[in-house]
């Protein structure tokens, strides 16, 4: 059975929310929106997204990293947010794995998202319905766009190519070389859920500094001091009254 999933490089991502945004135009313009924004400029502004971007430090002062985790639907080949939905709202695609949402169905009724562990539905709040990643699924199968282009919306996007998308159970597939090569990884898999989507693991580097570096004369880890400039002429604070 084709199983359609992202592989996201954690290693890759700079966490410049191109996909969110990405996301946010193309199914607010397509067959899965209007992805209602309330009160974007207010004090309290609310909105519904596909696509999310998390980041935070690890470690401990002075040694912590950022990292950036971009998150979604993880299209779980045992979704727990199907067999609860009490509608039939909610189910998962034969074809290609890929877990979607009736909204005609949808009664915002919420349990899909309180079964759901990574926290992936979110409830418009102007319609009414739970709303989720579908992988693009009306731009996948676009026999009218060029064959290149049919990715989901944040793939296309990604500025440092850190989203890779295909059929993880294609062993020959891009995501699945991917996957096998740079130690792709499922989260929190003690769910059983099995989520479709995997992450590429954060790869440590270190930066060697040789001692000749430290002693030359245009060496950038040097600090650099600069006499004050002197100006004959009084400056325009000096002259004016704010």
């Amino acid at each position: 059975m084709t199983q359609l999933a992202l592989v996201i490089d954690l290693n890759v991502c700079v966490g410049c929310h191109a996909c969110v945004i990405s996301c946010k135009e193309w199914n607010t313009s397509g067959n899965a929106g209007s992805l209602s924004d309330l009160h974007p400029y207010g004090k309290d502004p609310t909105g519904t997204f596909f696509n999310r971007v998390q980041t935070f430090e690890v470690g401990e002062f002075p040694k912590t990293e950022t990292v950036h985790f971009p998150k979604s639907c993880l299209h779980c080949e045992d979704p727990p947010c199907v067999p609860v939905c009490p509608t039939g709202a909610s189910y998962k695609r034969e074809e290609d794995g890929i877990v979607l949402v009736d909204y005609d169905k949808c009664i915002g009724c919420k349990y899909c998202s309180w079964s759901c562990p990574y926290g992936a539905r979110e409830l418009d709040e102007k319609q009414k319905v739970m709303k989720k990643c579908t992988l693009c699924v009306d731009r996948i199968y676009d026999e009218a766009l060029p064959e290149s282009e049919r990715k989901p919306a944040c793939v296309m996007s990604c500025p440092p190519a850190a989203r890779l998308f295909g059929d993880i159970h294609d062993p020959e597939s891009d995501v699945s070389i991917a996957i096998r090569e740079a130690g792709g990884y499922q989260l929190m898999p003690e769910w059983g859920t099995q989520p479709a989507n995997h992450y590429l693991p954060r790869r440590k580097t270190r930066m060697t500094i040789h001692q000749d570096e430290l002693v030359r004369a245009d060496n950038p880890l040097n600090k650099e001091h600069y006499a004050e400039p002197e100006f004959d002429d009084p400056s325009l604070d000096d002259v004016t009254s704010w």
